[in-house]
């Protein structure tokens, strides 16, 4: 059975290369869709137009939360069928998971297109940001089912063995978006609006490639008896999604704290409001071309884990869990290099600013971002987990650096160190996650070391 699949047999390094890179382009991709209008807005509309997407970014997040959840647990779910030898079983996860990616992109757009402003306003959003916030963010509401859609099937192309085609449709929308940006933004003269526009058209040709794969499945046959949602397929896709999607509810609500604390203790500052909330959403948004990176090599090496625990092949789950850590510590290092020593280089490309602006940006992102080079052993570890088909675990990861432990903090420093406060938390947050992550992977390591051990006995 191992034989006939390559992720049982083919070197760890080479897979985890060939199903890394186009994940970590992928995730790169889609991070592009913000980032391209943040500098385009930045450029054309000013601070303001990037405090305006910085507001209206948790609805993102929310977005990527509920396509997480469909995608990454599907996949997972699709991989230990592939590696206990159950294709027809496989075949239906991907059917249901395809409506509920649907239903679930749908009912988004509806819920953020009635409550828009409660929202934009809980978010932190000021009177001089809010016009600009709903103006981009009613346009890009439409794109969420789209955007669902197609990072879910592109977490179920890249487990059924196609990384590159799951790359090739995020690639698509991107580069239509940031031709699209300048155009709509300097030649149309349409703001916010444009970007909004440019990044929703960008979305639908995506989406239609990602439809595409349906006809295209390698190691499964899709017949249309497939395409039902029954409730305990989609209760136990969403089990295993459900670590990954919480980490990045958790980044919402972290967003959600983070902007009403700057507004609150910005204030108070010479800063006043609106800066250290232009600066948080280019940090945030810098800091997330990085963790694309980490959450591709983590969701790279998804369907190779799951598929030989579902095999039982446990030397190599531990192997590639190793590798994957190894890849992700680098990265970390490369960006705690650039975040501590080229900081107003990188700010510089999202617009101008005046000197009271850049002087908190780049405080900002030194202190925030200083423990950045151990953040990915956390994220590869809980997503190790709901490959193993272990998703209480998972969550409990998922939620120790967002929620345990930098909210609170972002909450409680700031009551004796005010604006210092807020940009400490963090690293103190992901320090905490880290020995936490440790603890917990040492313990499920030696629990796989017994069943290898029993295994051979």
């Amino acid at each position: 059975m191992t034989t006939q699949n390559p992720l049982g047999y083919e070197p760890l390094p080479k897979l985890l290369k060939k199903f890394a890179v186009p994940s970590i382009i992928a995730m790169l991709v889609s991070s592009l869709y913000n980032i391209v209008d943040q500098i385009f807005i930045g450029q054309g509309v000013g601070y303001l137009g990037n405090a305006a997407t910085n507001v209206a970014y948790p609805l993102t997040t929310i977005c990527m939360a509920i396509a997480l959840l469909i995608g990454i647990g599907s996949a997972s779910r699709f991989s230990l069928y592939l590696g206990a030898g159950e294709k027809d079983k496989a075949a239906q996860v991907v059917g249901n998971a395809f409506l509920m990616m649907l239903t679930g992109g749908v009912l988004y757009t509806i819920l953020v297109e009635l409550f828009l402003r409660p929202l934009l306003t809980a978010f932190g959003a000021t009177p001089d940001v809010m016009p600009y916030a709903e103006s981009y963010t009613r346009i890009t509401a439409l794109g969420m089912p789209l955007l669902i859609g197609t990072n879910g099937m592109s977490n179920l192309a890249r487990a059924d063995g196609s990384p590159k085609y799951s790359m090739v449709c995020m690639l698509l929308g991107a580069v239509i978006n940031t031709i699209l940006d300048p155009i709509f933004i300097f030649c149309f003269e349409w703001g916010v609006a444009g970007a909004a526009w440019a990044t929703v058209i960008g979305q639908f040709f995506s989406f239609l490639a990602a439809v595409r794969y349906l006809k295209h499945f390698q190691h499964v046959e899709l017949q249309k008896k497939m395409f039902r949602m029954h409730p305990s397929e989609c209760v136990r896709i969403a089990s295993l999604g459900m670590s990954s999607s919480l980490n990045q509810l958790a980044i919402t609500l972290v967003q959600i704290v983070l902007n009403n604390s700057l507004t609150f203790y910005g204030a108070a500052s010479e800063y006043g409001t609106d800066i250290p909330l232009a600066a948080s959403g280019i940090v945030m948004k810098t800091n997330a071309i990085l963790l694309a990176v980490i959450i591709g090599i983590s969701q790279g090496s998804q369907p190779i884990v799951g598929f030989n625990y579902g095999a039982k092949q446990y030397q190599r789950v531990r192997g590639i869990y190793k590798l994957a850590v190894s890849c992700c510590v680098a990265v970390g290092s490369v960006g705690f290099v650039l975040f501590e020593f080229f900081p107003t280089q990188i700010i510089s490309i999202f617009g101008t600013g005046d000197e009271l602006y850049f002087e908190f940006a780049v405080k900002f992102m030194r202190i925030f971002l200083m423990m950045i080079f151990i953040n990915g052993v956390q994220m590869i570890s809980s997503n190790f987990f709901a490959a193993i088909g272990k998703p209480v675990k998972g969550m409990i990861l998922s939620l120790t650096r967002q929620v345990l432990f930098l909210i609170p903090l972002l909450l409680i420093l700031p009551l004796w160190f005010g604006m210092d406060g807020i940009l400490f938390a963090a690293p103190v947050a992901d320090f905490a996650a880290f020995l936490t992550t440790v603890a917990l992977i040492r313990r499920e390591m030696q629990h796989i070391r017994a069943l290898e051990a029993v295994q051979q006995a």
